[in-house]
């Protein structure tokens, strides 16, 4: 069986993040690494690898040169293997067009499972895991906290505030994964030294037969025309309750929707 991750390099969420002139998001300016909500996907996917016999996992980005990073992340905590979409022309693509391009890289990689993140870090849409099983024409089981594989079908259970569902499906098909999955595993020093020794492939549009598909910002159907920098912090107000008004002077905050 032939489990595929993917997996996303994104800016980090804990440093200075910015915009191109373009709208897109400025990778190179700040420090990347692999989407937390990505890395849930891995473990899941290692977890599955563990109960089924000759399985392999194999970590799937799409990106500039610094996605590898994702890919060896993964690789570090158990992805047997790795493929990377790296061509110029996708910078600036959409949600459809990255679809589009992962699902050829699926069906070239021969997966039987497709395992993603429940959203990315840097763009929080969650819809690229329902595009992609929709192009191959597999189900899609969508925001599991919990996933299990018994032979040739596939299950999550989908939590919400009220409820909990079972949903399964029969393979192939593309699940993704909540971060009440599982905590995913660090890399042991076993694993970042393997890692090195795994195979990683690096292909363009062209090795996908997708020359000539809309990608890029110019095909986007969706762009970011405007940003403002986030307010810096302000400190904030004290209330002194020396003469008694302290709480005339809070529900005057309160009122004037100051909090929000």
């Amino acid at each position: 069986m032939k489990i595929v991750a993917l997996v996303k390099y994104v800016p980090d969420a804990k440093g200075d993040r910015g915009f191109l002139d373009d709208g897109t998001v400025d990778r190179e300016g700040s420090d990347g690494l692999l989407s937390e909500l990505d890395e849930y996907a891995v473990e899941q996917s290692l977890q599955l690898k563990d109960e089924v016999d000759d399985a392999e996992v194999v970590a799937l980005t799409v990106g500039p040169d610094d996605a590898a990073d994702a890919i060896k992340r993964s690789l570090q905590m158990g992805a047997d293997a790795g493929v990377h979409v790296n061509d110029e022309s996708v910078h600036g693509s959409d949600a459809l067009a990255t679809s589009a391009i992962l699902a050829a890289a699926v069906r070239k990689i021969g997966a039987d499972l497709v395992v993603c993140g429940m959203s990315s870090t840097d763009g929080g849409m969650g819809v690229v895991p329902a595009m992609i099983a929709e192009r191959l024409d597999w189900p899609a089981l969508t925001f599991g906290a919990e996933l299990g594989l018994n032979g040739q079908t596939v299950t999550i259970r989908r939590d919400s505030d009220t409820t909990s569902q079972t949903v399964e499906a029969e393979l192939p098909a593309v699940v993704s994964v909540t971060d009440q999955s599982g905590e995913a595993r660090y890399p042991s020093m076993k694993g970042i030294l393997a890692a090195k020794k795994k195979p990683v492939d690096e292909w363009t549009l062209d090795d996908l037969d997708l020359a000539g598909t809309p990608v890029g910002l110019d095909a986007a159907l969706t762009k970011v025309t405007q940003t403002t920098e986030r307010p810096p912090k302000q400190a904030g107000q004290v209330v002194t309750d020396e003469d008694g008004s302290g709480a005339q002077a809070l529900a005057d905050f309160l009122s004037a929707g100051k909090y929000l």
